[in-house]
């Protein structure tokens, strides 16, 4: 049984739930708010949930942590990121309990965040993690969270879309240094992340049968590859065993051989310069393999395994058309609609000739009026005058 009581002119509630007492302010000078809320939390007690005032004790830093700790726990490759959004989110709802992080609220954020400048994927990201704290917190036992609110999401319109056309690649390929030459080539015809191909070991290399393996959890997605090599594929993979100078694992090397490749921002720059192709990213070649395997032919469902995508959203994001493209779909509309137009024309024509053919056969269907026996109407004679044809024509007998 529940018991109200003032502290001042404040009106204070107090209840139980499994022998525990609670206190909580109603934060009202009024008698009947705080019976109204004594009732609520009686109910929310008999009904088996947690008290309101355990909810509001939970705090977003609680929560922040709690999803951090998820992500170093599940070894998370994108704990980068999810600091970064949690270290955003912070600055807002820093202090801020668990109830109180409301749709309201979340909206005020989403618009903080773009006066800031901030992207709208960078924005829905954030908004992301934070939905994945309230998720948390609402699956915990205890729960911290009693209800999870609408979170809404911006639309993202920047979208990247470069891609290389094959000459463009080969004039980069020229201006780039030797020792990048191979590793841009791979990079090219496959579509494997910039990490995947600096870290690619030759113990994960088949030279015998021209394979590559990328082992389980050695990807972003955490999933096994296995890529075969073509010809040309295979020399860069000769070469790059040729050149090794030493005993390291790595397959791309740097210029003097010592590590593996790392940075080369200044070498790519100069490359794009020189080969004239404008500004350009590695992640550039990830989008053109794909667009280049299904143009080939390939069935969706291996290119996506070649290249490592698991969502096919992303995979149709990749899948961009360019003025080829749309230069080619024009050209095979205008020969469908020439095939129709030459199949209708021909249609007529056929058609006119036949029935010409008829019509001379018969002279009497040159009549406007087919003549019909014993017809009266049929028997006009201003109707028609031919100096070919008789103006009247005599009636037999039909008896």
């Amino acid at each position: 049984m529940g018991s109200i009581y003032k502290r001042g002119n404040t009106y204070w509630i107090q209840y139980y739930r499994h022998g525990k007492p609670y206190r909580e302010t109603t934060k009202s000078k009024k008698e009947a708010d705080a019976k109204r809320l004594l009732r609520k939390r009686e109910g929310e007690i008999s009904e088996g949930k947690l008290p309101g005032i355990y909810f509001d004790r939970v705090k977003f830093d609680d929560l922040a942590e709690d999803f951090l700790r998820d992500y170093r726990i599940n070894q998370r490759k994108s704990l980068k990121r999810a600091e970064r959004s949690a270290g955003h989110l912070k600055r807002y709802f820093e202090g801020y309990s668990a109830p109180n992080i409301n749709s309201p609220k979340i909206g005020a954020y989403i618009e903080s965040r773009l006066d800031e400048g901030a992207a709208n994927a960078t924005i829905n990201r954030e908004l992301s993690a934070l939905k994945r704290m309230l998720n948390l917190g609402a699956r915990q036992t205890p729960p911290k969270v009693d209800r999870v609110p609408f979170i809404p999401m911006l639309k993202e319109s920047n979208i990247r879309k470069g891609f290389f056309e094959h000459g463009d690649f080969i004039a980069l390929r020229k201006a780039l240094p030797e020792h990048l030459r191979g590793f841009v080539t791979f990079a090219y015809k496959t579509g494997w992340r910039l990490s995947e191909i600096t870290d690619l070991t030759w113990p994960q290399v088949d030279r015998d049968n021209g394979i590559v393996r990328l082992e389980p959890g050695e990807t972003k997605n955490d999933d096994a590859r296995t890529v075969y090599l073509d010809d040309e594929l295979r020399e860069v993979f000769e070469q790059q065993r040729k050149d090794r100078k030493n005993l390291l694992p790595y397959v791309f090397l740097n210029e003097k051989g010592t590590d593996k490749v790392k940075r080369f921002d200044k070498s790519w720059k100069s490359a794009c310069k020189g080969a004239k192709i404008g500004k350009r990213l590695f992640h550039d070649f990830r989008r053109t393999a794909v667009r280049n395997m299904v143009r080939a032919g390939i069935p969706e469902g291996v290119a996506m395994k070649i290249s490592g995508h698991k969502s096919r959203s992303v995979f149709e994001r990749y899948n961009i058309v360019n003025d080829a493209d749309l230069k080619l779909a024009a050209q095979r509309q205008e020969h469908y609609l020439q095939t129709q137009k030459d199949t209708i024309s021909s249609t007529v024509h056929d058609f006119n000739e036949k029935k010409l053919t008829k019509m001379l056969a018969n002279p009497l269907t040159l009549l406007p009026n087919h003549w019909c026996r014993g017809t009266e109407s049929n028997c006009r004679h201003g109707d028609f005058q031919s100096p070919a044809l008789p103006t009247e024509l005599p009636r037999r007998n039909l008896r």
